[in-house]
């Protein structure tokens, strides 16, 4: 800020203004859409964002193969693209961690492998 009398710069003091006001933090979201965070609806939630991932995959991907269908004149690519558009949902959905396997709180170390028992 310049001052209005001299056209320079004021020293010393304290700074006011929207320029000095300290920015903001930035905003956290979550990790994936459709999972709750406090994890009591996050496996239907996450079933039916795999389910739409996959699903809009395959629509999106298969009108973009009908179109170069039409524009070719060929008839493959629409089932092409339907399959790129699976794989491309299942990649979708693993790379947002919707389809890891969680152990419950009840599970206890079960479903980690054999015990590690003491000798006696």
């Amino acid at each position: 800020m310049f001052s209005r009398k001299s056209g320079r710069r004021p020293v010393g003091g304290p700074r006011t203004g929207p320029e000095n006001q300290p920015a903001e933090s930035p905003k956290t979201t979550p990790g994936a859409p459709g999972v709750s965070t406090g994890g009591s609806d996050g496996g239907y939630n996450a079933g039916i964002a795999v389910f739409s991932y996959i699903v809009g995959g395959i629509i999106v991907w298969s009108l973009i193969g009908w179109g170069l269908d039409n524009l070719w004149g060929t008839r493959w690519i629409v089932l092409a693209g339907a399959l790129l558009g699976a794989a491309g949902g299942f990649y979708l959905s693993h790379m947002h961690g919707l389809t890891s396997n969680r152990i419950s709180a009840g599970d206890g170390n079960a479903a980690r492998g054999p015990s590690q028992d003491e000798e006696q």
